[in-house]
Formats: structure tokens, sequence, C-alpha cells
């Protein structure tokens, strides 16, 4: 029996023993107890971390870009050109 294999076998037994047992309310009490404390801290997934960090990525090069336009701007209308 590879380690995977008996380490379900083992969490499946271990789950039906406590299913019959006080210790599946207090189970059930501490998850409820652990997502309530979670969800005041307002975490994200990973996926919408990685989102965010994109759409700010892309707003940042947005920025350069309007920065380095301005600044052409500001140098003449000669300038103008070759910065776009």
């Amino acid at each position: 029996m590879d380690r995977n294999a008996f380490l379900d076998d083992l969490q499946q037994k271990i789950s039906a023993v406590i299913a019959n047992t006080p210790a599946a309310d207090m189970e059930r009490n501490v998850k409820a107890l652990v997502a309530q404390g979670l969800a005041r801290f307002e975490l994200v997934t990973r996926e919408e971390f990685e989102v965010q960090r994109e759409l700010v990525a892309r707003l940042s090069a947005q920025a350069q870009a309007l920065e380095a336009r301005l600044a052409a701007l500001e140098a003449g209308p000669r300038n103008v050109d070759r910065a776009a």
C-alpha cells in the first residue's frame, strides 16, 4: 500500500469514528469558528489577487506612457511626433 493510499484510508477510518461521537459536533463548531474568523480578514483568492496585480501592471504601463507623452508635449510641438 503506498503512502497516499494509507493516509487516505486512515483519514476515512478516523472520520468514521469521529462522525459517531461528540467530537463530530466539536469539529463542526471549530470549522464554523474558523470560517467566521477568516471571513473577518476579508481574504481574496489567489486568482482574484493575480487579476488585480495584472490590472495594476497594465495601469502602471499606461501611466508611464502618458507621462512620456506629456513630457513630449511640454517639450514643444516638434517632439510630439517622435514620442507618439
